[in-house]
């Protein structure tokens, strides 16, 4: 009966595992467990959610200089967004600025519900085109289904763990991996190829936007000279690779022509 059991667990786990493969925007294999669409669902359902404490305490969009600067850029970046996605004109976007000035943070969920730190201005005295680049990258990231995928990478460790809870008729084990499994859901950071995929589309998305793909660069040079108590809270779920400064210089020339056209044409 365990051998059978086992077998069976691991069959029905590389099964769903086979089937669930996608590709990214860039060409990169993705493990899709969670379709986009219900990654969506539970974003537009934990959002609210997400920013009921901060307007609770009046921190919700309380500088009205602030959330105009932070929605237009944005706006601009949106913009381009649904030119590169076409289906995510029916997306709900939704940005909301948060009055924390010690945390220097940002994300955006699937569907394009975003949210903008204080801190992160008022940290890294933040030009246009450095919000720009940080709030491009966060939308890069739903651009590019990683919501789903970091949500279906939870569940696979769930499924692993209960496979093994299968096959020895432990419950604990299988508990255990749901618990973890939920977890990692909300906490797990992006992998380093995620956030290199959303490093590449998010200058793009903001030089087509019009903004100096050179604050790609500026931006996380200030990124790491954020002293304080530890290091800023964006960098504990975007890893940043040595070569991500290298990186991002390189693709600047390749940039360069978007943004002077979007210059070019938009003189007054």
């Amino acid at each position: 009966m365990f051998i059978r059991n086992f077998r069976l667990s691991v069959i029905l786990l590389a099964l769903a595992l086979l089937v669930a493969c996608a590709t990214s925007m860039t060409g990169r294999k993705q493990l899709m467990l969670v379709s986009e669409s219900e990654a969506i669902s539970a974003s537009a359902e934990a959002y609210p959610q997400m920013l009921k404490p901060y307007k609770e305490k009046g921190k919700l969009d309380n500088d009205p200089a602030m959330t105009k600067r932070v929605t237009d850029i944005t706006n601009r970046l949106i913009a381009v967004a649904k030119q590169m996605r076409p289906e995510t004109k029916d997306w709900k976007w939704s940005i909301k600025v948060i009055d924390d000035p010690d945390v220097v943070n940002a994300w955006c969920m699937a569907g394009g519900k975003m949210a903008f730190y204080s801190g992160l201005i008022k940290k890294l005295d933040a030009t246009d085109d450095e919000i720009a680049q940080v709030m491009g990258h966060e939308i890069s990231h739903a651009l590019a289904n990683h919501s789903a995928e970091r949500m279906s990478v939870a569940m696979a460790t769930a499924l692993g763990v209960a496979a093994f809870g299968m096959a020895t008729d432990s419950n604990a084990a299988t508990l255990a991996g749901v618990a973890l499994a939920a977890k990692l859901a909300v906490e797990l950071p992006n992998s380093r190829s995620s956030e290199a995929e959303a490093d590449r589309i998010g200058i793009e998305l903001a030089a087509k936007a019009g903004f100096d793909p050179h604050a790609a660069v500026s931006l996380w040079q200030k990124m790491a000279k954020v002293g304080g108590s530890g290091p800023p809270q964006f960098l504990s779920t975007h890893p940043a690779p040595e070569n991500r400064e290298k990186t991002l210089k390189s693709l600047i020339p390749q940039m360069m022509p978007y943004y002077e056209q979007y210059r070019a044409s938009h003189k007054s």
